[in-house]
């Protein structure tokens, strides 16, 4: 028997991730001591009175039903955490909707919007997930290039007309992935005049909201006058508090745009478990002096990885938020190439930039999920390696 995959599967499907993976064991099966800066998961462990919450109502038996939604703490607690973080008013009732994870939104937020034909303005390079969501869906992807000289953000003005007249959806991501960017006031200002002369709804992913550095403003898309009238923000526990497996997220804002969604999963989910609701309360409503702290200790990571490989010869730009380091690799090396052969020489594990997107040739994305003193070694073998495979 054969079984084929779906048409949607073929047009979704990259190798990118598949190959760094197979890179990487191919690597450690050769006895390399492997330093895996790819993958962005948080090596540091959630506060220790978010586990212990976790654990009390885990004990109870009580507590093992299904919650079908965000009970009224949880809901409550994004919005406090929201007006104490971001200067956001955020109606707990009807502007939050619980997510399993923000992914699990993105994921579905298009199919419940995007008819067959519809565009979708989305980044490039971007998140993998914003480019699948719209495949599913069957909307058509118009890829908004990000470029250094624009300092990374879209330009609205270069949009064609003939696809802003069946664009539905636009999604934006400041501070990004892979492009650590930050956007402006401004910014978020011209999107919302913009968003209402097309009628598009602006999806904003802040994901990284709280990893960004060197004391630049953290600006939540919902503190910016008529956000709410154009779009929503989907913000997550999973890099804030490092409760990445824990699957607890949100969106918050337009409440036409939560209803659709909220609809929708109504028909794919049961909500997330109680106890894990109750652990991210403890976290939304603590006296944040942990994510203080979490922000010096990857500051620390960040300039030890920078400074080494601008001490081996390597301009990278300096990082202002997120996990990551979106580095334009030295000239003559394609993204790919690149990639593999620091896995293959050095066991440095990276991933190139065109995994998201056309516009990432020419670089390649490297995790901050290393100590310093990882890091810089690191740096160190890149350094070996540049001296030995430069172009």
């Amino acid at each position: 028997m054969k079984i084929n995959g779906s048409e949607k599967m073929k047009r979704m499907t990259s190798s990118i991730f598949q190959e760094v993976v197979e890179r990487k064991h191919a690597a450690l099966a050769n006895g390399k001591d492997v330093i895996d800066l790819s993958i962005g998961s948080p090596d540091f462990p959630p506060p220790q009175f978010v586990i212990d919450t976790l654990v009390e109502h885990s004990k109870n038996p009580g507590n093992y039903f299904y919650t079908l939604r965000g009970i009224e703490a949880f809901n409550e607690a994004v919005a406090h955490f929201y007006y104490e973080r971001y200067d956001a008013e955020i109606d707990s009732k009807r502007e939050v909707l619980q997510l399993m994870g923000s992914q699990d939104g993105l994921a579905h937020l298009a199919t419940a919007i995007v008819n067959p034909g519809d565009y979708v303005l989305v980044p490039d390079p971007g998140y993998p997930i914003y480019e699948a969501s719209v495949t599913i869906a069957g909307g058509k992807i118009h890829p908004m290039p990000l470029l250094a000289e624009n300092k990374f953000l879209p330009k609205l003005e270069d949009i064609p007309s003939e696809v802003l007249q069946r664009t539905k959806m636009m999604i934006l991501s400041y501070p990004g992935n892979p492009v650590t960017a930050l956007a402006d006031r401004a910014f978020f200002e011209e999107v919302i005049v913009f968003a209402k002369i097309h009628n598009i709804i602006v999806v904003h992913d802040f994901a990284y909201s709280e990893l960004i550095y060197d004391s630049n403003p953290q600006i939540s898309f919902m503190s910016v006058p008529g956000a709410k009238e154009v779009g929503v923000e989907f913000n997550s526990l999973s890099k804030t508090f490092n409760m990445a497996g824990c699957r607890i997220g949100y969106m918050v804002g337009n409440t036409e745009v939560i209803d659709l969604l909220s609809s929708f999963k109504s028909h794919i989910d049961y909500g997330v478990f109680y106890p894990i609701q109750m652990a991210a309360v403890a976290a939304l409503t603590s006296d944040y002096s942990f994510l203080e702290d979490q922000v010096r200790q990857y500051e620390l990571r960040r300039n030890a990885l920078v400074t080494g490989l601008r001490n081996s010869g390597w301009a990278v730009a300096n990082s202002p938020a997120t996990m990551f380091v979106w580095a334009k690799i030295p000239a003559g090396w394609k993204s790919r190439d690149f990639a593999f052969q620091l896995i293959d020489e050095e066991g440095i594990v990276v991933v190139p930039g065109d995994a998201f997107g056309k516009q990432g040739e020419g670089y390649v994305r490297i995790a901050l999920v290393q100590p310093p003193e990882r890091l810089e070694e690191a740096a160190q073998r890149v350094n070996q390696f540049l001296l030995e495979f430069s172009v």
